[in-house]
């Protein structure tokens, strides 16, 4: 076995350990170890403007493309803008700020196993670290039941000037089929933008031939002429409905920190998972020096009272996908998005309150009351599986 050495080791190269890499610039020296040659190619990755600190906005700005001012939904018979910035970061903006900082190095190859001393590779090769992250992507477990966000997006150069100013987060104009479905944009540019059909389904299959033709029909309608397409990204990712996450953490290593979807570190109703990834990287940087076992304590504490203060949100995945009928999953979203501003940016960045969470459940349901109250079980401690 060939033995090399590193200060910190990442098993994962994609966004939450990127942003770590990028967070320790200047105090650690990084290896970044994937089995993909370019694991952030075809993603895009957004966050609301309240999700995350200035001082943190300040160390991301490197990273993000393109942020916005205001976005937009749009349902049957309401089209409501939002105040709220919005920003994205996609593989090149990540790539390129990465690609500044002194320090991070990569590696192509698959890793075997992860421990605290460092990591091995499928080819033989040993690699031995002060510390480790394990941040190798999401995998199901026992501890947490999911549905799926899966989406297909094509990033579009059009022939002439399309008139959108901000994102446009919700397109739910569109007839609903495979569960509750949107399309999704991002103006990059006048002529450029990023058009994303997306379902919240109850199976993670997606035909990428049929989405593709779904954009192109949508381009159409929008009266937008398609000069090119050029990139495509795809993905599915997890929502939670139910989730123990003590019985999860207890099941993991005490002394090898896990981050990103690893972690079950993600928004359990939007999916979102940057501003996690952005919290985790700067606890990261916080306590990296003390070693793998202290830092795994940090991540997991952390991780922990965030899980158990989102009960809540996995009461609503519950609700949107075991108590509305598919059909029915759009009126719960129009629904929502007819409430106060502030009370929805305050469930993006995952801080409801107890009086938001009342105006949320209360008056007229969108979904059969019956239906409804089955859901409530496990909403207010450790979810059952």
């Amino acid at each position: 076995m060939t033995h090399q050495a590193a200060q910190v080791v990442i098993a994962g190269a994609g966004l939450s350990a990127s942003l770590a890499a990028l967070r320790l610039a200047g105090a650690a020296r990084v290896l970044l170890i994937d089995q993909r040659a370019d694991p952030l190619a075809g993603h895009t990755w957004s966050f609301h403007a309240g999700d995350i600190h200035a001082s943190q906005r300040a160390w991301l700005a490197p990273a993000i493309r393109r942020a916005w001012d205001g976005q937009q939904v749009r349902f049957p018979g309401r089209t409501r803008g939002l105040r709220s910035g919005y920003a994205s970061l996609d593989a090149d903006s990540l790539g390129a700020a990465l690609a500044g900082v002194p320090g991070v190095a990569r590696l192509t190859a698959r890793v075997a196993s992860v421990d605290a001393g460092g990591v091995s590779l499928a080819d033989g090769r040993r690699i031995d670290a002060d510390l480790v992250l394990d941040a190798r992507g999401f995998v199901p477990h026992p501890a947490i039941q999911v549905r799926f966000q899966k989406f297909l997006g094509q990033e579009l150069r059009l022939a002439a000037p399309h008139g959108l100013t901000r994102p446009v987060i919700m397109d739910a104009t569109v007839p609903q089929r495979d569960g509750y479905r949107f399309f999704y944009l991002l103006p990059f540019d006048d002529t450029r933008l990023l058009v994303e059909a997306t379902y919240y389904s109850d199976a993670a299959a997606l035909s990428a031939n049929d989405q593709r033709a779904a954009i192109a029909a949508y381009a159409a309608d929008q009266g937008w002429q398609v000069a090119e397409v050029v990139r495509e990204e795809s993905g599915v990712l997890p929502i939670a409905l139910r989730f123990d996450p003590d019985a999860f953490w207890r099941s993991l290593p005490p002394d090898v920190p896990t981050i990103g979807l690893r972690a079950m570190r993600f928004h359990p109703l939007t999916g979102y998972s940057l501003p996690h990834a952005v919290r985790d990287a700067d606890l990261i940087a916080r306590h990296w020096r003390q070693g793998p076992r202290a830092l795994a304590r940090e991540l997991r504490r952390t991780s922990l009272a965030d899980a158990r203060a989102q009960g809540f949100y996995r009461l609503l995945s519950r609700m949107l996908f075991e108590a509305a009928a598919p059909d029915e999953r759009r009126r719960v979203m129009a629904r929502f998005y007819g409430l106060p501003e502030p009370l929805i940016e305050r469930f993006y960045a995952g801080r409801s309150t107890l009086a938001d969470k009342a105006r949320i459940l209360t008056g007229r349901p969108p979904v059969p009351v019956g239906r409804a109250l089955r859901c409530l079980p496990g909403a207010l401690r450790a979810d059952p599986a």
